[in-house]
């Protein structure tokens, strides 16, 4: 048995956000995503085949959703379920500290 911390390995600098898979099977995948000041392009959209379980460790982040149009600020803490095929992007993390999620996708 391994114990692993969210809080260690993260990079100095980030140019691009970090997304490291911490455990996946057949039906479940589980990743902590490292942010700091990334947001998804103006015209991309996430629209998966999964369920989405976010949950914000650290930072601050907005997301932002088609259907129904609107925007979701969340903070250390804070969680939510994205349905499947629920439209969304990362409008913004914050810039000056990192932004860490666990998602978990099932």
């Amino acid at each position: 048995m391994k114990v692993t911390n969210l809080f260690n390995n993260t990079p100095i600098r980030l140019p691009e956000e970090r997304i490291d898979v911490l455990t996946k099977s057949e039906n479940v995948r589980i990743e902590r995503i490292i942010s700091r000041g990334h947001a998804s392009p103006e015209d991309f959209w996430y629209n998966q085949d999964q369920d989405e379980f976010v949950l914000l460790i650290k930072g601050k982040a907005e997301l932002e959703f088609t259907d129904p149009d609107k925007i979701v600020t969340l903070n250390a803490g804070d969680s939510l379920i994205i349905p499947a095929h629920q439209q969304h992007r990362v409008r913004w993390t914050e810039p000056e500290t990192e932004t860490i999620w666990l998602v978990v996708f099932y």
